[in-house]
């Protein structure tokens, strides 16, 4: 073939045609003859490495975009002898849980990204024990790794472990929330700070002023705190604060593993202010408020909560969650991985901060809503 570039047109029958000849891949001659430049020239352009002249990178990059370039494509020929390691630290969770998506998008992206000689490793700690999170650290700091990911719902303990991570120059990225003053490589999740304001704005937007609105949390061991949580309280009392809000707050806190307990509390708070007109938790489970509020018949309050777990689709569909702010948690868990592997691989920049959608989801848009199920 001539070395005189193709257009467009005839680059996708090619395209198509060598991905069928050499078996799901497209090598860098492949590319060379498409772009009208030397295989060098394509080596270069791709590891971002030696000189080229600015009319070549635009002939290669034009052809990488056309034929729908990506890692993947070139995965077999260009993947690094080394093997990478990429270890995940995140949340235990149970069937259902807003964690098993999470966990979810992290088995996707070792299966997507296997061709590299990326091997995803994940360990689990308790997302309400501090020390589970610090026993974890301390055992992946013991083993051989590349790359962290890292849940950091403990704020303190992920400084600290992240601040070694510094010292053994490893890279670390972030998911669900994030610790700026860092030195992280990529965040996925939402601007968590912007979804409490956001769901404040919701909930006063409904309500009456000097309207009661419960404001439910979750006891952590060792008076740990969620920096999610810390976050989407900051904004929500944020927006109160700046619209003069003459709504009341009621705090209480309930427990993660004690359901009886749980329910002798929301008792006493709703037999103390029966005028409470709207709750809203920070955590994904919101079920547990709506379980009881179902219970009693109320049907005059606004409830809010985050994520699309199954049990809390279940009430919003039956109108006693009033709204669901979600944030894709899967492919948050993938695209950092994927991020990773442009960045050691292929030495293609990324963006630091990669903020979700505030997904707002009511019973009328649920069905639509991408992983919703029936």
């Amino acid at each position: 073939m001539s070395r005189q570039s193709v257009c467009a047109h005839d680059r996708c029958i090619l395209a198509h045609y060598l991905h069928m000849r050499h078996g799901n891949k497209i090598r860098i001659k492949d590319i060379a003859s498409m772009a009208g430049v030397s295989e060098g020239t394509v080596d270069r352009v791709l590891h971002n490495r030696g000189e080229v002249s600015e009319k070549s990178r635009i002939a290669v990059e034009k052809v990488l975009h056309e034929i729908d370039y990506s890692p993947n494509i070139l995965a077999r020929s260009l993947a690094s002898k080394k093997q990478y390691r990429f270890v995940c630290v995140i949340p235990s969770f149970k069937e259902g849980d807003y964690w098993q998506q999470v966990d979810k998008g992290f088995d996707m992206a070792a299966s997507e990204f296997a061709h590299f000689n990326i091997l995803v490793d994940k360990k689990y700690f308790d997302q309400y024990d501090p020390q589970s999170f610090i026993d974890i650290t301390i055992s992946v700091l013991s083993e051989n790794f590349d790359v962290v990911f890292i849940a950091p719902i403990f704020r303190n303990e992920a400084i600290d472990f992240t601040t070694t991570l510094d010292d053994l120059n490893i890279p670390f990225s972030f998911i669900d929330s994030v610790v700026e003053e860092t030195n992280f490589v990529t965040y996925y999740g939402q601007n968590s700070s912007q979804s409490g304001y956001v769901g404040a704005k919701l909930l006063l937007d409904t309500l009456k002023p000097y309207s009661k609105i419960l404001v439910v949390r979750t006891q952590r061991k060792s008076e740990g705190v969620s920096n999610q949580t810390i976050n989407r309280y900051k904004g929500f009392s944020d927006y109160l604060n700046e619209n003069n809000s003459f709504c009341e707050t009621i705090e209480v806190m309930l427990s993660d593993d004690n359901e009886d307990t749980n329910k002798s509390i929301l008792q006493n708070i709703f037999d103390n202010h029966p005028d409470i007109k709207a709750a809203i938790t920070f955590n994904s489970k919101v079920y547990r408020i709506a379980k009881f509020i179902n219970s009693t018949n109320r049907k005059d309050i606004v409830l809010l909560g985050y994520d699309t777990l199954q049990e809390n689709i279940i009430y919003l569909k039956q109108g006693v969650i009033s709204y669901l702010i979600a944030q894709r948690p899967d492919k948050q868990a993938f695209s950092t991985v994927q991020d990773m592997c442009n960045k050691l691989i292929f030495n293609k920049s990324i963006k630091k901060i990669n903020y979700m959608p505030i997904d707002i989801l009511i019973k009328e848009n649920i069905d639509y809503y991408v992983g919703s199920k029936d």
